[in-house]
């Protein structure tokens, strides 16, 4: 409201796609929130918004910068969670546990105050102090029946704890109670507690493509085969060779025909050539006889 009408509208749709995109795509949903920064550095919702746009993206010490700020605009502790969750990205839990026993933490609802016992209980867990995780996490909260929005984040974290203890039953019972309180989605409860009883989830839509590819392998595999079929059945080559081979041997046959009669006409001949000489030789004994008398 303490912007000109112009800028105050473009400041805001800069935020608004800051909230649609902090989930899905935290890259884009950063470079809105630096858009709307420079635009309207002076308005705490904008340095909120940077906030939290740094924060999605890791940014923490950025992050912190912005809420430190925003938090001195407004006076607000709403960001005290969130601000001590900063340190320890920044590595230092000893200063995320120190917020969390100062006096601003009792100025916050009951949302904040549990988002605040989850922040101190993961510190606890970075300076590998379990059994004090586990028993920062026990509370009127946790034990309640009601369901809070809060509720399924409190439960899948203790129950974590308790599997990082190694305290598995008790794990199991957190999570599936985790599962049970989770409406929206915000944990992945039922997937840690399937793991934990070995069950393996299978993407139906990858055996309908595999058995696919195998139904084409296997009419592939058919038309080959009918092709040897045909193959075997059917070899034109092969006929006309045989055919090639049956003309030869008649061909053979003819030679071998033509050759006998050629050897019978000549010895034919032959027995004619001696028979003539015989008869000539005859007559001219008979010859002489006749000149003698």
């Amino acid at each position: 409201m303490s912007l000109p009408k112009g800028l105050a509208e473009d400041v805001s749709k800069n935020l608004v796609m800051v909230a649609r995109l902090i989930d899905e795509d935290p890259e884009a949903a950063y470079a809105y929130s630096k858009i709307a920064l420079r635009l309207a550095s002076r308005v705490a919702a904008v340095r909120e918004a940077a906030g939290f746009a740094a924060y999605a993206n890791q940014k923490y010490s950025e992050a912190l910068a912005e809420f430190r700020a925003a938090r001195r605009m407004t006076g607000s502790v709403d960001l005290w969670p969130v601000m001590a969750d900063c340190e320890r990205g920044l590595g230092r839990p000893e200063k995320a546990l120190e917020m969390a026993g100062a006096a601003e933490v009792h100025k916050l609802d009951k949302a904040g105050q549990v988002e605040m016992r989850l922040v101190a209980a993961g510190a606890r867990r970075d300076m590998d102090q379990l059994d004090a995780a586990i028993v920062t996490l026990q509370s009127p909260e946790l034990a309640s029946n009601s369901v809070q929005p809060w509720t399924a984040r409190l439960r899948y974290a203790y129950a974590d704890a308790l599997l990082a203890a190694g305290r598995e039953d008790e794990a199991r019972e957190w999570f599936a109670k985790a599962v049970e309180s989770d409406k929206d989605g915000s944990t992945d409860a039922s997937d840690r507690l399937a793991e934990m009883d070995g069950v393996e989830f299978v993407d139906a839509f990858v055996e309908d493509d595999d058995e696919d590819d195998d139904e084409v392998d296997g009419d592939s595999d058919t038309e080959i085969d009918a092709e040897t079929e045909v193959d075997d059945e059917v070899e034109p080559q092969d006929d006309v060779s045989v055919v090639d081979e049956l003309d030869d041997e008649d061909e053979d046959d003819d030679i071998e025909d033509d050759d006998d009669d050629e050897v019978e006409a000549a010895a034919e001949a032959k027995e004619d050539v001696v028979k003539e000489d015989v008869l000539l030789k005859e007559d001219d004994e008979d010859d002489e006889d006749d000149d003698k008398n």
